[in-house]
């Protein structure tokens, strides 16, 4: 199956508006509820209270397309239909020393462990050059998360890469670096 992980212009972000909360659903399973996405009153992944429902929640992600050039929202594809998504920043949305920072990755339940987010994430590291970073939760929960970043960075640089548990803006997270350039 062909695998793509393209530039989502404007016209394509419902499609990852769309996706973003069975993304949220996913992460409260390795974060839990009080870790991760917040689950508020109203059933929504969201920390917020005056978000009371999809619609609501529906422009949160719109920042991705208003920054072009600083901001890049992917559409991963397989077969022509959407399977997940990306979004990569530049600075300033990134710390000091970094170039490309993938902040958010996503690939639906029934295109895993087929190699198809690997592939995806390969062909974001080969749009851009330079010095990358990545985090993902630390936690037992995650051990399927953290196996494949280890796996895609170490086989993409060809072990050539940092990982390190440290502080960061979202907590005690692993965190991935690498420079493609």
């Amino acid at each position: 199956m062909k695998i793509e992980a393209k530039p989502a212009p404007p016209e394509e972000a419902y499609i990852i508006k769309n996706l973003y909360p069975l993304y949220l659903h996913d992460l409260s399973g390795h974060y839990g509820l009080t870790n991760g996405p917040v689950l508020n009153p109203h059933g929504i992944f969201e920390e917020s209270n005056e978000i009371r429902t999809l619609a609501d929640q529906y422009n949160v992600q719109s920042i991705w397309w208003e920054k072009p050039g600083c901001l890049h929202p992917f559409l991963i594809r397989a077969g022509g239909n959407p399977a997940g998504f990306a979004f990569v920043a530049t600075p300033p949305h990134c710390n000091a020393g970094v170039d490309y920072f993938v902040n958010e990755f996503f690939v639906l339940q029934p295109y895993r462990g087929l190699g198809y987010a690997q592939q995806a994430a390969v062909q974001i590291f080969e749009r851009f050059k330079g010095r990358w970073e990545l985090f993902t939760n630390p936690a037992e929960k995650n051990a399927a998360g953290q196996k494949f970043w280890r796996k895609t960075v170490s086989g993409y640089t060809k072990g050539n890469y940092a990982e390190k548990l440290g502080t960061t803006y979202n907590g005690e997270m692993l965190i991935f670096s690498f420079d493609n350039a």
